[in-house]
């Protein structure tokens, strides 16, 4: 990337001073609350806005409201915009003048409505940008997101805070908040965003060059719909993927689908075969939708690198066992049996009417203790027959036992104890069972633990084989690149 653009994303990503143009109080100043927490840091907030009318509520939050940008009394390094298309290139002349860091241009009804009026004001603002080398984020985008500035894009609920380590990059403002928001409810901090929109400047090939080099972003999760450049993002995305996981979710697989994303972003058609070569070759993940983003993302985070399709699962009697298996074989996966050594050490538990040793191992009715539990995991983990291990954790287990109130997190401790002791992949499995809220309270405590739990069978299946399937790919195409060099 071009030093003095990376330089100047820089500063828009950790602001010493934003401007709100255009924000209102039918939308209850949304855009002015959303950069509020970076006011913490020290950032210092302006609002420009020339209807006096909404000058007492911009007062009532704290923040100054002058009339022009220009009347910024110092560098202005984000500015995010939301006035009506046909000021828009008043304001990005204004920021490009001002030498502003980037500019978010929230107004929409350019080039995506294929009107005349449209595509020539998105020329405009697209000729005054690149003239004065102005980074232009959209337009039709909600711009940036940064959790360690406190600079928000998606509303108040984003997280805002240290720690994360995923980034996000989406054509779509509401698939921006929507993976950033899904991955924080899963307990993965995210880093950094963008909603990019249309992309006439800095493209989708810029943004993942950007988090590419970013040192606190470690994995990159996507929603485009389309690329401007081919081979720029084509050369961009093998360099970034060699370094770091990027998960791809293409919108616009279908020619129904295609359609809808010209009218959206005016992103142009492009066959979904052409994107699953180019995906393979590069060693990115592909991912269909919201749930496989979270899904994967939670993989990669916790989960350690398979080592083949055989599966050791444990589920909480035999009808599940049957559909879980189902699952995985419908994904190559495979649940072999057990050694025999592995059934010997097994068979003192499985006494009881109700139980089973096979594999999958029928455990509920021999659970009979936290350390019995630990025992058929280690069991599992020591079988030469297996790969990896997924655990149907179920939510009837940490009601049963009435008279040992800490028996969940007693489970908890355990599995959590296995997963950072065991080297084969570990993952759990929490269905609703008729007891969808107490799940989706329960969830979140694996969560705190970095275990990677799913909702369903085949969410665990398809994400093990997902998984499976990324680190053998990575490694083929390390091996042939060593081949390359040698040659």
């Amino acid at each position: 990337m071009e030093k003095r653009r990376k330089e100047n994303l820089d500063r828009a990503f950790k602001p010493r001073v934003i401007a709100v143009v255009g924000d209102k109080g039918s939308s209850d100043y949304n855009w002015l609350r959303n950069m509020m927490d970076a006011t913490k840091n020290g950032t210092k907030l302006y609002s420009v806005q020339v209807d006096e009318r909404e000058t007492p509520g911009i007062q009532a939050l704290g923040i100054t409201n002058l009339k022009s940008l220009r009347e910024v009394p110092e560098p202005i390094d984000y500015v995010l915009c939301a006035v009506p298309r046909k000021f828009s290139p008043l304001i990005v002349k204004d920021c490009a003048d001002l030498k502003v860091g980037a500019l978010a241009l929230f107004t929409s009804g350019f080039a995506e409505t294929h009107e005349e009026m449209g595509a020539q004001l998105q020329d405009e603002v697209v000729r005054i940008a690149r003239e004065a080398d102005l980074n232009l984020i959209g337009p039709n985008c909600l711009g940036l997101y940064n959790a360690a500035a406190g600079i928000r894009c998606g509303g108040r609920d984003q997280f805002v805070g240290e720690g994360g380590r995923v980034s996000f990059i989406s054509s779509s403002g509401t698939h921006a908040t929507s993976m950033t928001l899904g991955a924080y409810q899963a307990g993965i901090l995210p880093a950094k965003g963008v909603s990019m929109g249309n992309a006439v400047v800095v493209d989708v090939a810029d943004w993942l060059e950007y988090l590419g080099q970013d040192p606190q972003t470690e994995i990159i999760a996507m929603y485009i719909e389309g690329v401007r450049d081919g081979r720029k993002f084509f050369t961009t995305l093998r360099e970034v993927a060699a370094r770091k996981p990027v998960l791809i979710w293409k919108g616009g697989q279908t020619p129904d689908g295609a359609r809808a994303a010209t009218s959206h972003t005016a992103a142009l058609a492009q066959p979904m075969t052409l994107w699953d070569a180019m995906i393979r070759q590069v060693g990115a993940i592909r991912v269909d939708d919201i749930e496989d983003v979270v899904n994967t993302l939670k993989a990669l985070c916790w989960v350690k690198p398979p080592r083949g399709p055989r599966l050791g699962l444990m589920t909480m009697t035999g009808g599940p066992s049957v559909i879980f298996s189902d699952a995985c074989a419908k994904q190559g996966l495979t649940v072999p049996p057990l050694t025999e050594e592995s059934y010997q050490r097994l068979s003192p538990w499985f006494t009881v009417v109700g139980g089973s040793y096979q594999n999958p191992l029928d455990y509920a009715s021999s659970f009979t203790s936290v350390e019995v539990g630990r025992q058929m995991l280690d069991i599992l983990n020591e079988d030469d027959n297996i790969d990896g291990i997924i655990q149907d954790v179920g939510i009837a287990m940490g009601f049963r036992r009435n008279a040992e109130p800490d028996f969940s997190e007693k489970v908890l401790d355990m599995i959590q104890e296995f997963k950072g002791q065991t080297e084969k992949p570990y993952m759990a499995v929490m269905t609703g069972s008729g007891r969808e809220r107490e799940a989706l309270d329960f969830r979140p405590r694996l969560a705190q633990r970095q275990i990677a739990c799913f909702a369903t069978y085949a969410d665990a299946a398809r994400t093990m084989r997902r998984l499976l399937d990324y680190y053998a790919n990575k490694a083929t195409l390390a091996a042939e690149g060593s081949v390359l060099e040698m040659t």
